[in-house]
């Protein structure tokens, strides 16, 4: 199985064909839960309607009532991150997602951090590895089941929920994909993104899972201003802390500043012509006025923070305005929008950033006023006389017949929101605690199996105990039959740990399965060396292995039945022998043909075949 992991193509076709298939799976599997929540709309909604004919009942709102519109600086943050969210979701859609994430986005992210962050982010590179597709096609329902919540669900506790998924969510992303927002790497800068996007997505989250309490009044706005201003002047701190590289540009004789080889990067991905000419000139001018550049960055970062602190509207006006032309100019000509690329996952911390200050101005600034709460109406009205005792007046009314239609719909729609997460989210912990790769990655390298069944040739030969097999021995049990060079240190012990892994996963019906390798080396054949090789890749107590050997002859005669070739290499006593795997079923018949080769030997690589010839014997045992 040449290329593997990260061997594999970024689009490898059989992948991303898998990646599409996947999400339009789960895209009928929304539409039938849209499908059912609208017959209960119409259910409910008909009831209602044959009930208010029949006994003039006006429906009402159950439950306590809303007072006052929602809070404008909630409903911006509420709306603002509900777009991103949606945005994000919308990038996860690009074909490189699922195997280019993982090289592209996860490992650079965590490459400048201190050990103890890459062996946290390696978990979650792992599981992206592991299942691409599923772990891509969760991320996109996850993301946009949490912006269609954010946006459907304005006020209540489908609100708040909204706000805590956002928030969980957002860690996840932030520590796994993120590195924590490399906040603990060497080129930490508020100009790169520091403390990280994501985190930002955290914030809003916690800000939509208040109380509505909280919102009404300034205190909020100015907690959130005081917070960014702290921020900000710690940024500025940072910006000018000598030594890390902020304070110099490009000249002879010199090493290339931070700033200056970040923008020059970002001027390489692939993205439209006039955007990379903006980038590539505010790298010449970085270049040539580095200290300069930074010196404005230390002052502007640091004014503005100070600004944030009073968390007065008449200083904080101008500098929200200062700060998100700032944020705006740091996003075109620094982070380059952070879409591009082919695996963009998100717009970066700009936009974000400027969300969240606004949030706090207006927190700040426009505080809804109180509303006095109105006398109770009656819940009743009578268009006609009605027979108290025929429809049960004084009784309480069933739910369903209390629930206003505004409200039903909006709650029918923010569960539909819900069950989009879900459809993100089981999938994605699912994969989480499941250790073996998926069978697609070897599927991808090697191309689905050849399907046959015609009679297998047969063969006889002596196992590593000497013991006389053939293949009409082995009838009545399914067989797994490879050819390995006992001498090999190469493919050969990654294969047999496949054939092995394989066995643990077919859990009972291992017992119906015996797993036969045969010798693919002319000059070292011996059982001696069969059993060393055993002992070695731990399979001497696999009751179920056999490892095959006899003559010359009768060796060449099996792999020319098979079509195995083996050439001594001239350097040394490896063998250069095909990577081939039969699947004979219990009749003796050939039923699939599959590539064993290991590819690069990742853990990924090993997993992921077990699995796929754990399924080519499953379907066979079963067919």
């Amino acid at each position: 199985m040449p290329g593997m992991g990260t061997f594999l193509q970024t689009k490898n076709p059989v992948v991303v064909s898998s990646f599409h298939a996947a999400l339009l799976h789960q895209l009928l599997l929304i539409g039938l839960i849209l499908v059912l929540l609208s017959l209960v709309w119409n259910i409910l909604r008909t009831t209602q309607y044959r009930r208010s004919v029949a006994t003039g009942v006006v429906p009402a709102r159950p439950g306590p009532t809303l007072i006052g519109a929602e809070p404008i600086a909630r409903r911006v943050v509420r709306i603002g991150f509900g777009l991103l969210w949606i945005l994000d979701a919308l990038l996860q859609l690009q074909s490189a997602m699922p195997l280019g994430l993982p090289a592209s986005v996860l490992q650079p992210s965590a490459s400048s951090s201190p050990g103890w962050v890459q062996h946290v982010v390696h978990v979650g590179v792992k599981i992206w590895t592991d299942h691409p597709v599923q772990a891509a096609a969760s991320a996109v329902w996850l993301q946009l089941g949490i912006g269609a919540l954010l946006l459907l669900a304005p006020r209540g506790r489908w609100s708040r929920f909204a706000g805590v998924a956002s928030m969980g969510w957002g860690l996840v992303v932030w520590v796994f994909g993120e590195a924590f927002g490399g906040i603990f790497g060497s080129g930490a800068s508020w100009l790169f993104g520091t403390p990280g996007a994501v985190l930002l997505y955290c914030v809003a989250g916690t800000l939509v899972a208040l109380p509505d309490r909280a919102w009404s009044s300034p205190r909020l706005g100015r907690l959130i201003l005081r917070g960014a201003g702290a921020f900000l002047i710690g940024m500025a701190v940072l910006q000018a802390w000598p030594g890390r590289g902020s304070w110099q540009g490009s000249s002879p004789g010199t090493s290339t500043g931070t700033l200056t080889a970040m923008v020059r990067q970002m001027a390489q991905t692939s993205q439209p012509a006039p955007l990379a000419s903006l980038v590539r000139a505010f790298a010449r001018v970085d270049a040539s006025h580095g200290w300069g550049v930074n010196l404005v960055m230390v002052i502007l970062l640091g004014a503005l923070g100070l600004a944030f602190c009073t968390a007065s509207r008449r200083i904080v006006w101008p500098a929200l305005c200062a700060a998100v032309v700032l944020c705006a100019a740091d996003w075109v000509f620094v982070q380059d929008l952070g879409l591009f690329g082919g695996v963009g996952t998100d717009p970066n911390s700009m936009v974000p950033m400027a969300l969240v200050f606004a949030t706090g101005y207006l927190a700040v600034a426009r505080v809804p006023a109180p509303v006095p709460v109105p006398p109770e109406a009656p819940a009743i009205a009578h268009a006609a006389p009605v027979d108290s005792a025929r429809i049960g007046i004084g009784a309480t009314r069933p739910w369903w017949d209390r629930v206003a239609p505004g409200y039903l719909t909006r709650s029918l729609a923010a569960i539909a929101a819900g069950a989009v997460v879900l459809v993100g989210a089981v999938p994605m912990a699912a994969a989480s605690v499941n250790p073996n790769a998926d069978p697609i990655l070897a599927v991808a390298v090697d191309g689905t199996p050849n399907i046959v069944n015609t009679p297998a040739p047969e063969f006889s030969l002596v196992d590593q105990d000497g013991r006389p097999v053939s293949l009409a021995s082995l009838r009545g049990r399914t067989v797994a039959l490879t050819f390995l060079d006992p001498v090999c240190t190469s493919d050969c012990p990654i294969i047999a740990q496949e054939f092995r892994g394989a066995n643990g996963l077919l859990g009972a019906d291992s017992n119906r399965v015996v797993f036969v390798a045969v010798v693919a080396n002319p000059i070292y054949r011996t059982t001696a060396l069969t059993i060393a090789f055993d002992r070695q890749e731990g399979l001497e107590h696999m009751r179920n292995w056999m490892f095959l050997t006899g003559s010359v002859a009768s060796l060449e005669q099996v792999w020319e039945k098979y079509g195995i070739e083996a050439d001594v290499l001239p350097a040394g006593a490896m063998v250069a022998h095909s990577d081939l795997a039969y699947i004979i079923d219990a009749r003796g018949h050939t039923r699939e043909v599959l590539s064993s080769n290991p590819g690069d030997g990742s853990s990924s690589a090993s997993s992921s075949f077990s699995v796929y010839l754990a399924d080519a014997l499953e379907r066979v045992i079963h067919a």
